[in-house]
């Protein structure tokens, strides 16, 4: 095997698999959060190893997917 770079890669033969992710678009915001949620949601990333912005989007999601809305009393 040559270590040599070649000029030019066909990319698409070296990874033929579509990016599953590709059509989940995100966008960067910036928000207030108080610091009890903020400390919740960093709790829950502690025991479960992930991220604590990914489960933040993971609730929000399933906020979206139930079409839940807030009751005001």
């Amino acid at each position: 095997m040559s270590d040599e770079m070649r000029e030019e890669y066909d990319i698409k033969s070296l990874n033929p698999r579509k990016n599953p992710y590709a059509g989940k678009n995100k966008k960067a915001v910036t928000m207030n959060i108080s610091v009890s949620t903020l400390d919740y949601f960093k709790s829950l990333a502690d025991e479960s190893g992930i991220p604590y912005q990914v489960l933040m989007n993971f609730y929000l999601e399933e906020c979206v997917k139930q079409k839940k809305k807030l009751q005001f009393v």
